[in-house]
């Protein structure tokens, strides 16, 4: 069972919690960090996939609109993990860490969730 690895998408780039998130043992980039700013909401997914990791972003609406194509024209990604910008930089933490405990990479697969589910049970 692999453990998530997280690409912050320049969205959700917020240094306090790519710090914390790495204290924690997360293995997270950024897409500063990458060379990805000011690529397309699809670039970055399939730049992602190719690195196995998870996207993480606030764009909410994008990504749920990639996730049904992607589905639909049976393509794979390696998951998204959807966040509101008004859970605090702690909550953003707690949930991440607690989606990290409760699925694999592998599980993480071709899945879209929302980080809230995971913050408080929303």
């Amino acid at each position: 069972m692999t453990k998530i690895r997280l690409y912050l998408d320049e969205d959700s780039i917020k240094n306090s919690l790519v710090v914390a998130l790495r204290n924690a043992g997360v293995d997270v980039i950024t897409a500063a960090e990458a060379n990805k700013l000011s690529c397309t909401d699809e670039e970055q997914l399939i730049w992602a996939t190719q690195d196995d990791r998870v996207i993480y972003s606030f764009n909410t609406a994008d990504f749920c609109r990639l996730h049904v194509l992607y589905m639909a024209e049976d393509r794979n990604h390696a998951g998204i993990v959807l966040s509101k910008q008004r859970y605090s930089v702690g909550e953003q933490l707690r949930g991440v860490l607690s989606l990290i405990d409760a699925i694999s990479a592998e599980e993480m697969r071709n899945q879209q969730v929302f980080l809230g589910t995971y913050i408080r049970g929303e």
